[in-house]
């Protein structure tokens, strides 16, 4: 595993949430369930950490430059459009160098981390045996595992995408139909600033997130551990 891949993806949703607060001026401000999805959805597309830090200090510096400010700045949606053309122009830069990293976590906190989800599938109910079985073998097997944080980070998303399967067979079109509307109350002011592509991942992450919640199941990926 290299040393990249420790510090871009179990230091992202910090490095991200902390920048945030010091441009917007505020250490109060907390991600809501739609900036977590916007967040994981940059993740999952690979746009770089620098360029979602650039995009924010873009956005903040467009809206300061403006003459009459409405509204604060409240999501870190407002940023999307600034954060994709900054990934666009960073897409034909040369990598950046690596950086030494020291391990994201200590082992105990993984093998804590792998019981606690364990407990929490099982506890969830019937239809999550297997899942919570198998995390159970992954927080017994912590020390092997630890080893590998990108093969092990395989195994959860696989785990979960099973959990999301089961969770949505389950689900009644009413509770989907009110997860909609909630997504779009949030979204509503922030559609322009993103393409249809990056709406249809956002969109995703956001109800996957919503289906897990109700059905009370954990986020099994590692990007989770704060």
């Amino acid at each position: 595993m290299s040393d990249d891949w420790v510090y871009n993806y179990f230091n992202y949703f910090t490095e991200i949430e902390e920048h945030f607060q010091r441009v917007r001026g505020t250490s109060m401000f907390r991600v809501s369930p739609l900036d977590w999805a916007l967040i994981e959805s940059w993740k999952n597309a690979g746009v770089p950490l620098e360029a979602v830090l650039r995009g924010i200090d873009a956005a903040f510096e467009k809206w300061r430059g403006r003459k009459h400010k409405t509204q604060l700045v409240n999501s870190l949606a407002f940023c999307a459009q600034a954060v994709l053309t900054e990934a666009q122009r960073m897409a034909g830069q040369a990598p950046p160098a690596k950086r030494e990293s020291a391990p994201p976590f200590p082992l105990e906190d993984l093998r804590d981390y792998l019981a606690r989800n364990a407990a929490a599938v099982r506890q969830a109910g019937a239809g999550y045996e297997e899942a919570a079985a198998a995390l159970e073998r992954l927080a017994a097997e912590a020390d092997a595992h630890y080893a590998d944080l990108e093969e092990l980070e395989r195994r959860l998303t696989v785990l979960e995408e099973k959990m999301i399967a089961a969770a949505r067979s389950g689900q009644s079109e009413e509770q989907l139909l009110e997860a909609r509307r909630a997504l779009e109350a949030q979204l509503r002011p922030y559609r322009s600033k993103m393409t249809a592509e990056h709406l249809a991942m956002l969109e995703k992450q956001y109800l996957e997130r919503n289906l897990l919640d109700g059905a009370g199941l954990p986020r099994l990926s590692l990007f989770y551990m704060r």
